[in-house]
């Protein structure tokens, strides 16, 4: 792995949790919403800790990628669950999958990874309105240029079940669209409240979408540089908590959902990316047996780019041939 670039954030905000959702609670446009934040955070229950945000500027990919260097990789076949994967004292980061504005959709009755994240982890909703209400920018991309946006030990209050269940009210889920028009009776049913909480980190980047046919050197490019500067940005705040704790980041098929992306080329691209940036470990969860299966895919073809033993591979290199496996965008899943 090259030297890594010295990243300085373009802010850091530290807030008092408990101060923050006081003077900035969150805004529910949508009942259902309203519903779980009331069992996740009554009044007799304030939040606690520090959160602390800092925006990051995009970097550029380093030139080359020793092979020697990729993350060890553990794999699962559901969602985030938010359970650690490394002994502490290790710090973990669970990505956001961003649409432009960091939680920018929170309030309504959308409930893609992004949004659903924000329901279990409710001062996200207070972090996005503090932000606003200070005049900072919450964009994740600046002029077509990644600038993640990393939240440091935000609480998590409740777990929310959306698989499909008709016993408790939710024969199709709760997952997308189906959120907002399900019986609230169903929503509170499947809200399990954790008390105490736990605590997150959370990494907010956005992948591409509106593309067609098969992914252009500069799509791919473009794309692992986005991946590349938010993991070197979480290896880089962990590294001020403590300099010698391992860093892991949990992701998923970022974008493959409403943005249609491919999923065998966005966890190949992951796998780079985490490489690049030096983590310890990339936990991806792959939702189930056949995203597992897509995600193990993604590994055999990023082995035979990166044969063990070999030297330095020139990154360049590594985008044409990932670029002349013809891989094709998908379409919206219409979440």
């Amino acid at each position: 792995m090259a030297e890594e670039p010295i990243l300085i954030p373009l802010y850091r905000v530290e807030f008092d949790s408990a101060q923050l959702m006081a003077a900035h609670p969150p805004v529910w446009w949508n009942e259902n919403k309203k519903a779980v934040f009331e069992l996740a955070c009554p009044p007799d229950r304030p939040a606690r800790g520090s959160i602390t945000v800092t925006r990051w500027p995009e970097v550029e990919l380093p030139q080359t990628l020793d092979p020697g260097g990729r993350p060890r990789v553990e794999a699962s076949a559901g969602l985030f669950d938010y359970l650690p994967v490394l002994p502490e004292p290790a710090i973990e980061w669970h990505l956001n999958f961003a649409a432009g504005e960091l939680f920018c959709a929170y309030s309504t009755g959308l409930f893609a990874q992004d949004e659903m994240q924000v329901a279990e982890h409710p001062a996200l909703g207070s972090v996005r309105e503090a932000l606003v209400a200070r005049g900072l920018s919450t964009t994740v991309h600046d002029r077509e240029r990644s600038t993640p946006i990393l939240v440091r030990g935000v609480e998590r209050r409740c777990a929310i079940a959306t698989d499909p269940n008709e016993d408790e009210g939710r024969p199709n889920g709760l997952y997308g669209n189906r959120f907002a028009s399900a019986p609230v009776e169903a929503v509170r049913r499947a809200v399990r409240v954790l008390n105490p909480p736990t605590v997150s980190n959370i990494l907010a980047i956005e992948a591409p979408s509106g593309g067609a046919g098969a992914y252009s050197e500069q799509q791919i490019r473009g794309i692992l540089r986005t991946a590349y500067g938010g993991f070197l940005a979480a290896k880089t705040e962990s590294g001020t908590v403590d300099p010698g704790a391992q860093v892991a980041v949990h992701t998923g098929f970022w974008g493959c959902g409403a943005y249609g992306g491919n999923r065998t080329l966005m966890a190949l691209l992951q796998l780079l990316a985490a490489g690049m940036a030096g983590l310890d470990l990339l936990a991806f969860h792959a939702v189930d047996e056949a995203g597992l299966e897509t995600f193990r895919e993604a590994e055999r073809l990023l082995d035979g780019m990166l044969p063990e033993g070999a030297g330095a591979v020139a990154t360049e290199e590594l985008v044409r041939s990932i670029a002349k496996l013809g891989l094709q965008w998908g379409v919206s899943d219409g979440n």
